[in-house]
């Protein structure tokens, strides 16, 4: 990713913009290397779309002890001008999750990859570890050292853990209270997932249902909890996701396991009504649905995981 200049002012509070696209850039670039489903999906929707990539969000996942929960990362984020756009509880996985809405950039009409479009909204969840059991807290206290939290987002772009790899027993033990505890705990802050922004795509893939017809026909294996096609309850959010796909790792022991790594997405937001009448040239990404559904979220993150082995 080149450096640029920005012609026009944007609501960055501080460093630069070139420097936080750098940082998705390497977040990107970590998840795709240890997702190869994800990275298939990912260069078939490049080749489709002229290299022409722009994403709705990016997830991370996060256990609220010792700092290391949500405001490990969103504090630098914020610093960079994102602010927050809503929040989430789903009280029965004693998950919380926060959404920030990016910052006001200059835009033009043509982008590529990370280096001028639009950035992307992020969602950061966190486990409320104090809800687990006593076994399982005591678990994750082991691994996460105090003060460790503050390479945070150091971890997501490096893709390496801030803590000691776990061992398999330990893992599976915390899986069988928590999937989201257990992927956190050997998966680290890489990025959970991403979606792409499919009404900023071309050609085929500027359709939410061509986009599920498609990865069906190519036989990829999609999340159908609460059906494939995901719709909010106002009929304007859309989305459609695989399930995680399952990797060999090595643990600490040496024992070698088959575990959940993470999935990909694809979102579709609709005008909103007041803006129906709108010339298609005319509609910017504020005409269009914003935030994230209740129902869609929980499906997505209940149903991502089916196949998992632990």
């Amino acid at each position: 990713m080149g450096s640029f200049d920005l012609p026009h002012t944007s609501s960055f509070k501080g460093g630069s913009e070139t420097f936080l696209r750098n940082v998705f850039e390497n977040i990107l670039q970590t998840y795709l290397r240890k997702n190869p489903t994800a990275k298939t999906i990912w260069e078939l929707v490049q080749s489709v779309d002229n290299e022409k990539i722009c994403y709705d969000h990016f997830v991370f996942q996060t256990l609220k002890v010792n700092g290391y929960g949500i405001d490990s990362l969103s504090s630098f984020f914020m610093d960079y001008g994102y602010k927050v756009g809503g929040k989430l509880d789903f009280p029965k996985k004693n998950v919380r999750v926060l959404w920030l809405s990016p910052p006001v950039i200059y835009v033009p009409n043509e982008g590529h990859g990370l280096g001028n479009e639009p950035l992307p909204r992020l969602v950061i969840a966190e486990l409320l570890v104090d809800e687990l059991s006593r076994e399982s807290q005591e678990i994750i206290q082991k691994y996460l050292k105090p003060e460790g939290s503050k390479q945070a987002v150091l971890s997501s772009t490096l893709g390496s853990l801030i803590w000691e790899k776990p061992t398999s027993s330990d893992f599976k033990q915390l899986a069988k209270e928590s999937e989201f505890a257990a992927w956190v705990l050997i998966h680290g802050y890489t990025m959970n997932h991403l979606a792409f922004s499919v009404h900023q795509l071309k050609h085929r893939f500027s359709d939410i249902n061509c986009i599920k017809k498609d990865l069906e026909e190519k036989e990829f294996e999609l999340n159908s909890d609460g059906g494939i096609l995901k719709v909010s309850e106002d009929g304007l959010l859309l989305q459609v996701s695989t399930i995680s796909e399952t990797l060999a790792v090595e643990f600490s022991d040496g024992v070698t396991e088959t575990i959940p790594a993470s999935y990909i997405e694809f979102t579709q937001r609709l005008v909103l009504p007041e803006f129906k009448d709108l010339h298609y040239d005319q509609i910017k990404e504020y005409h269009r649905r914003d935030g994230f559904d209740f129902d869609n979220a929980k499906n997505i993150l209940e149903g991502a995981r089916f196949n998992s082995n632990v």
